[in-house]
């Protein structure tokens, strides 16, 4: 069963809210938050993940990482697997 809470906010960030729900395929601002608040509790990616990630999209930006093997790409991380 869910629990329903009630949010403040101030006008100028529930109007940024609905623009970035309407923009990002949400159905409604409270999707946002909960989704939100989801990725804050449980994150997706560890802060070592994110930070791989960011090195292997720079590295393919710059031409550096070729979208080759997993041992390529780890070697261009510096990571040992």
């Amino acid at each position: 069963m869910n629990t329903q809470i009630n949010v403040r906010l101030p006008k100028t960030l529930l109007k940024k809210a609905q623009t970035f729900s309407q923009k990002n395929g949400y159905s409604n601002v409270q999707e946002l938050i909960r989704e939100s608040i989801r990725d804050k509790i449980d994150p997706e990616l560890t802060p070592e993940e994110h930070f791989f990630l960011t090195k292997m999209v720079e590295g393919i930006e710059q031409g550096k990482v070729p979208l080759g093997t997993e041992k390529d790409l780890f070697k261009v991380l510096g990571a040992k697997k």
